[in-house]
């Protein structure tokens, strides 16, 4: 059987489980007694495991067998969650994270050594990890956390005390500067034969055999004779620091009554899990109920649907004179089918943010430890929903922008309290819908922008002269943090100082048609706000001419149109502007920013588009208005890309091209 032709699938599956581990862990690091969590942790685990074994991923499903041990000891309670053993979980995780990318990409297993992860893990078994006051007794080193007995086991014991037998836990102790461990294990075992039945070892008795063990291994056994007599045998084979023995009749009781008080607290819990248990149910229904579908197929429906629409807006520019009504009616008939399949298609595409959200609080977790800081991050509107293509060029703009809010923005613990804050920080993350965009907000509560540190750094990369400097208000010296190799950070270091992130945010936010804009106050903290498009496919523009030329502006950039007088033009340190209510309107005339000849009017009077961006306006003057159309924006192709001031072309109903105009780029 052909595997490859299940790789695709279980790329996504694995990494959905790896997400759900990323934030169950994040969760049980807040409630590490929520058992709830825990059992997901285990689930997702234990499937990405078979998932791997089945795919022939070792790796990964070595590795995940090995932090099964570990949530195995934590939810029989032989463990407790602690700092230690969730930073070798995350360890791990980033390990599989970067496994399952790697296959992604060259359908092989990342070429890196697990030995070490699989060591720290067996090491927190050993307790040898752990801090100090979290270790058991040396005296107790072979108590009941280092054995993972199962019901199986705990028979054995019961027929043997029964049978007025000894069971015993023994620890071995090898030297350090043992040579064949497995030699003298096979002596232990040799030794042991002849009056006493093995039936546990810790690790198992093929890893014994093969050295995958550290100085130390542990048995439990069935014997009739002492506890001296097994321990002098053992003692005088050579290489053998110590022996500890620990009889396990009072352990084994100990056990029961743990396990008597975990089916008591079970027994607690049902009627909770009750109502989960059903929203899973109904919540796997659903998930029944879905099909996975390749964004190629899509984009191929969302192109159809596009020449429909073309087609449409050219039977609706057919002349009315020549059209009888049947004809009219089923044009009528035919817009109103576009338009529910345009939205059912637009519906299919559109993904809830929820899947870029998801990263970023284990990034926050990350970075915050980095840095010394505590950090809260809080998520709302995740429910909001965006174009997959969208979504998939959002995340790195908002990684830069949390970083930066987190490394620039969020003060040292002792800065904060002596600012009289509360000590943690705080970072919002919110998505909403308003109207035909989507806003992403980015807020912190720290000290702000400091816009004369950010004038003087401006000043010294010599991007501005000082009286520049000293002209520029608040917000025009923010937006100097968006130029090219700017950073307000004295040191360059692994989070910021090399002036990319937030250049990097205005270029691809642009580049999706969107806005940024950035409010700030001193000692109360700053919002970076993004308004996108819900889609970059197909959008209502309003079709103008200039010259002979037709051109489209989109309608979600349009605040409003007038008319002005050519007489009530004035222009001020080299630009055109108006004074129009009651405020300074700087205005553009697109046939000189375009080079297309303009029709000589001898009108006084000019048809101006008013666009906005953000806070800004400025006056488009164009020649006529056409009207307000549906288009679909085509791409101008790799040898006409990064032209300036244009965001695309359009095919309109009688074939022609009409070129799309980029308003951001020219207010």
């Amino acid at each position: 059987m052909d595997i490859n032709q299940y790789l695709e699938i279980f790329i996504e599956e694995a990494q959905e489980h790896l997400q759900n581990l990323n934030q169950n862990l994040l969760g049980l690091e807040n409630n590490p007694n929520d058992n709830n969590l825990l059992n997901e942790i285990f689930r997702s685990a234990h499937t990405l495991k078979g998932m791997a074994g089945t795919m022939g991923f070792n790796a990964i499903m070595n590795l995940t067998h090995e932090m099964e041990n570990i949530l195995d000891e934590v939810r029989n309670g032989r463990l407790t969650i602690n700092s230690g053993i969730l930073d070798v979980l995350f360890e791990c995780l980033d390990f599989l994270e970067g496994s399952v990318n790697c296959i992604s990409e060259t359908g092989k297993e990342m070429d890196k050594n697990i030995d070490p992860l699989k060591n720290k893990l067996n090491n927190i078994i050993y307790n040898k990890d752990l801090p100090a006051h979290e270790r058991q007794d040396a005296d107790n080193s072979v108590a009941i956390s280092n054995f993972a007995l199962n019901q199986y086991d705990e028979n054995i014991i019961v027929q043997a005390l029964a049978q007025g037998m000894k069971v015993f836990k023994i620890e071995v102790i090898l030297s350090k500067d043992c040579m064949l461990k497995s030699a003298r294990a096979f002596l232990v075992f040799k030794s042991l034969e002849k009056y006493a039945e093995v039936f546990k070892s810790f690790p198992s008795v093929e890893d014994i055999e093969d050295e995958k063990f550290d100085n130390n291994f542990k048995l439990a056994v069935i014997t009739s004779e002492g506890k001296d007599k097994v321990k002098d045998d053992l003692m005088s084979i050579s290489e053998i620091d110590e022996i500890v023995i620990e009889e396990l009749k009072e352990v084994t009781k100990a056990f029961e009554a743990s396990s008597k008080e975990v089916a008591v607290a079970e027994a607690e819990q049902v009627e909770e899990n009750k109502e989960d248990s059903e929203e899973a149910h109904a919540k796997k229904n659903k998930i029944g109920k879905t099909v996975r579908v390749d964004i190629n197929r899509l984009d191929n429906l969302m192109n159809l649907v596009s020449e429909l629409i073309i087609i449409k807006t050219r039977l609706e520019g057919v002349d009315s004179d020549t059209r009888d009504q049947n004809m009219t009616e089923a044009v009528e008939y035919l817009e109103r089918i576009t338009t529910n399949l345009h939205d059912a298609v637009m519906k299919v595409r559109m993904v809830p943010i929820e899947r870029v959200f998801n990263r970023f609080p284990r990034m926050v977790r990350d970075l915050s430890r980095e840095l010394g800081k505590e950090v809260n991050l809080h998520i709302s509107g995740e429910e909001t929903e965006l174009d997959r293509t969208v979504i998939d060029e959002i995340g790195d703009p908002l990684i830069h922008l949390i970083r930066n809010a987190i490394d620039h923005g969020i003060e040292d613990k002792q800065e904060r309290i002596n600012n009289k804050k509360v000590p943690a920080g705080s970072v919002a993350l919110r998505a909403f819908q308003d109207g035909n965009s989507v806003v992403i907000e980015v807020e912190d509560d720290g000290k702000g922008i400091n816009v004369s540190k950010v004038k003087k750094k401006a000043v010294e990369n010599k991007l501005i002269s000082q009286a520049e400097a000293g002209a520029l208000n608040e917000k025009e010296a923010v937006d100097l943090l968006f130029r090219p190799g700017f950073s307000t950070a004295d040191v360059v270091s692994d989070v910021s100082g090399r002036g990319v992130g937030l250049d990097v945010v205005k270029t691809k936010i642009e580049s999706l048609g969107g806005t940024v804009e950035v409010e700030t106050s001193a000692n109360a903290g700053s919002k970076f706000i993004i308004r996108l498009p819900l889609t970059l496919a197909i959008i209502q523009a309003l079709l103008v001419t200039i010259g002979s030329e037709k051109y489209a502006i989109p309608l979600n950039s349009i605040k409003e149109i007038t008319s002005i007088e050519k007489n009530s033009i004035r222009i001020v340190q080299g630009q055109e502007v108006i004074l129009y209510r009651n405020g300074v309107l700087p205005i553009v005339r697109l046939s000189h920013v375009l080079d297309v000849k303009d029709d000589e009017k001898d009108s006084n009077e000019l048809t101006v588009v008013i666009v906005k961006k953000g806070e800004k306006s400025s006056g488009f003057i164009v020649d006529s208005l056409i009207g307000q159309q549906e288009i679909v924006i085509k791409s101008l192709g790799k040898y006409l890309a990064g032209i300036r001031n244009i965001a695309g072309a359009t095919i309109l109903g009688d074939g022609q091209v009409a070129l799309i105009i980029d308003s951001n780029s020219m207010i």
